[in-house]
């Protein structure tokens, strides 16, 4: 009798692999959508071992705010270097300059609903149709409506009372012209999953996830990093901590954490303490009660 057995990382990992392989075989123009976030980094980890020991066979997307944290696009340019992966990279500056979108202004205004034109522009572009991304289900509670293949119609919207059942393992990627699909292999992952996996494949991360001193201030209870856009409202002032961020994301929206956490021991004990979700500090999920909902229908990431 087999005394055979793997870990729920295993698990999870060979789940997710056997998703970006379907990807690879039923989509003609895949991409993978990447952020520098420590999700993406384990999605491209995990491309690289699906293809193995060929090179990830279609190409990154980054949707660039312009105000992303340095630190973020730096890791990008370095790990694309030195794996020898594709990055596409698109501008929100450039959907501003060009009239589609209008720059929010105020003490609050941030790009981040902005990248929702330029991303589906650039799937338009290129023709991609099928997007992998690494949203999971215990992130916020419109994700966790997503299925694995989720669909998107030719105005790259997305009807979440109108989702393909996904029976077993068999995902449905039919599609007609213009349409194309979301993919989210992480969609069974907790936030300790990736951090565990993460340590368990020793995968490099942006050192914006280690703690840091950083001048930040305080808003509603959500700490924001000093940044040349970032306007102060009259009460609010600079302080100088001790924070590391979380989740990554535009530097307007990206609440930062207080913390000592050094390592990523110390980052998994941090997490498995916490009594605050993952995005309970992003500002943009703040908007209104439905703010990802809403965002996603519109065809966001």
């Amino acid at each position: 009798m087999s005394n055979y057995s793997i870990t729920h990382l295993r698990e999870l990992e060979a789940e997710a692999i056997y998703v970006i392989r379907e990807v690879g075989a039923q989509f003609e123009k895949p991409t993978l959508l990447f952020s520098g976030g420590k999700d993406s980094i384990v999605m491209y980890h995990l491309a690289r071992k699906a293809f193995w020991p060929q090179v990830v066979p279609f190409p990154c997307l980054h949707i660039d705010t312009g105000h992303n944290f340095p630190e973020t696009l730096e890791f990008r340019d370095r790990l694309m270097e030195e794996t020898g992966g594709r990055v596409i990279v698109r501008l929100v500056q450039d959907s501003i300059d060009a009239g589609k979108v209008v720059e929010e202004t105020g003490v609050n205004a941030s790009r981040n609903v902005l990248q929702t034109v330029t991303l589906l522009d650039a799937i338009e572009e290129f023709k991609f149709d099928a997007a992998l991304g690494g949203g999971r289900r215990d992130e916020e509670k419109a994700r966790a409506k997503e299925r694995f293949f989720s669909h998107r119609d030719d105005f790259g919207q997305w009807d979440p009372k109108n989702q393909r059942p996904e029976l077993w393992n068999i995902f449905n990627g039919k599609k007609h012209m213009g349409e194309h699909f979301r993919v989210f292999p992480l969609s069974n992952w907790t936030e300790m999953d990736v951090w565990q996996y993460i340590y368990l494949e020793e995968i490099p991360i942006p050192k914006l996830y280690y703690t840091h001193k950083r001048e930040v201030f305080n808003r509603d209870g959500t700490w924001l990093a000093k940044a040349p856009f970032m306007q102060l409202k009259e009460h609010e002032s600079y302080e100088l901590k001790d924070v590391r961020c979380r989740t990554i994301g535009d530097i307007s929206c990206t609440g930062l954490t207080l913390s000592m956490a050094n390592t990523l021991e110390d980052i998994i004990q941090e997490v498995a303490a916490a009594r605050s979700t993952e995005r309970g500090g992003r500002y943009d999920d703040k908007r209104s009660e439905a703010a990802m909902e809403d965002r996603k229908k519109e065809g966001y990431f």
